[in-house]
């Protein structure tokens, strides 16, 4: 597949605005955006882009497609009078689960779609990024189109992401261990000393404050009441999550929750995603590795999350209490963007401990709080309004991106969520406990 140059490297919000001055930052930032997907396939081969590796995961080829869709039927379908789709049919191919727009191809069968090719998916993309450049030349300063395409675009990211977890997941299964990108050399850095730093109590405020992009999800701002507790200044360490596993974590029901347990048993977990039986070396986007011990733990649920703190004497924290001491911190940290694409150490000596480290970036962080709409929360009518509410049942938050989240997508109010016993995506835990 091509990579596709030239992307202007942007990396301010988008904003709705008044004037018509905001339609080329608009549209720079739509195809640094798009570009910035296909970017990220330049490694792969055809049939790397075809194959699912299970129903949880979509083939590449599949997200390269839903994400033009997506732009397809509500931007262009939406705002262009008499707009013609790419193709017939593909509606019903890459929709992923917006039941108010038509039925949809099985997801657990999109590894079968042999057709269309990786080549008329992409020029799909190409025909519908030189239509939507026309319209945001037009429409760029239109409110409705300016916030539908900072959706869109924010969307897209998030099947970025998904797309490094999912070819992730398949190259695990091949035999020959393939890399998806030679890694980086890891930087030096001493151990962090695991410490405790007080959170905030009282009422807070908890929620997007109304200033640039964010989901509905993550509104109406609200007030919480927090207790006194403590939150570690860093994220648990695969070292220190080996402990766990040396003192029988994965053998002792005491430290799991029922569902959990059952899990263990009925999957034959013994550790994290992704680590060998030896428990030496882990599999990732760089090919197989050892695993660093001062690296943030990655790949595991909420069930192995929330076992581990129970083992360690503590607990894992509520969103609003990560939220609370993720506020006022920069949203810093090893994104998409640094290329390592993997968990690194902590900083030694940054913040001499006083300062959490590692708030944003390496790993998704489990919280203790269940996946449900904030006070007074309403979704958006119409098929948009599918994008979040629907999932609110049965599902974990978690907090602060990761390795292959891309920089400048996420914030302290962003709400993750996925089951308690995922365990693809790159999850990891920090410990919290009540002061």
């Amino acid at each position: 597949m091509r990579r596709i140059e030239g992307a202007s490297d942007m990396s301010a919000r988008l904003r709705p605005a008044d004037d018509a001055t905001a339609s080329p930052a608009l549209e720079a930032e739509y195809r640094r955006v798009r570009d910035a997907t296909l970017a990220l396939c330049a490694t792969l081969a055809p049939e790397d882009t075809v194959v699912q590796s299970m129903p949880d995961a979509s083939p590449a080829k599949w997200h390269l497609a839903h994400t033009t869709w997506f732009f397809e039927q509500f931007l262009l379908a939406h705002c262009v009078p008499g707009h013609r789709r790419f193709r017939e049919g593909w509606d019903f191919l890459f929709n992923s689960y917006y039941q108010t727009v038509g039925p949809m191809h099985a997801r657990p069968q999109r590894g079968l779609l042999t057709r269309p090719t990786l080549r008329e998916v992409v020029d799909y993309r190409g025909h519908v990024d030189d239509a939507m450049c026309t319209l945001l030349r037009e429409r760029g300063d239109d409110h409705d189109v300016m916030e539908r395409v900072s959706l869109g675009l924010n969307h897209e990211q998030q099947h970025q992401e998904l797309l490094l977890t999912d070819i992730l997941h398949l190259f695990s299964l091949n035999p020959l261990q393939p890399a998806f990108r030679e890694a980086l050399p890891a930087p030096k850095a001493e151990p962090v000393t695991l410490k405790f730093i007080a959170g905030r109590h009282g009422i807070v405020e908890i929620g997007h404050a109304g200033d640039g992009f964010a989901y509905d999800n993550e509104s109406p701002r609200h007030r919480e009441l927090l207790h006194p507790h403590a939150i570690a200044n860093r994220c648990v360490t695969n070292a220190e999550f080996r402990e766990f596993i040396d003192a029988g974590g994965y053998r002792n029901p005491a430290w799991w929750l029922s569902d959990g347990w059952d899990a263990v048993r009925r999957e034959g977990w013994s550790h994290p995603l992704y680590w060998d039986d030896m428990l030496e070396t882990t599999f990732s986007l760089g090919g197989r590795q050892a695993i660093d011990p001062s690296a943030p733990v990655c790949h595991i649920g909420f069930f192995e999350a929330d076992a581990f703190a129970r083992w360690a004497g503590a607990r894992l924290p509520t969103e609003f209490e990560w939220e609370a001491m993720a506020q006022d911190l920069p949203i810093e940290g090893n994104f998409a963007d640094s290329g390592a694409l993997r968990p690194l150490p902590a900083g030694a000596g940054v913040g001499g401990g006083a300062q959490p480290l590692q708030m944003f970036g390496d790993v998704w962080e489990w919280t203790s709080s269940p996946y449900v709409g904030y006070p007074g929360y309403r979704p958006a009518t119409g098929a948009l309004g599918e994008y979040n509410g629907k999932f609110m049942n049965g599902q974990w938050v978690l907090r602060g991106g990761s390795c292959v989240t891309p920089a400048g997508h996420v914030r302290a109010t962003y709400r993750n969520f996925f089951q308690p016993a995922a365990r693809w995506q790159f999850g990891g835990l920090r410990l919290a406990r009540d002061a």
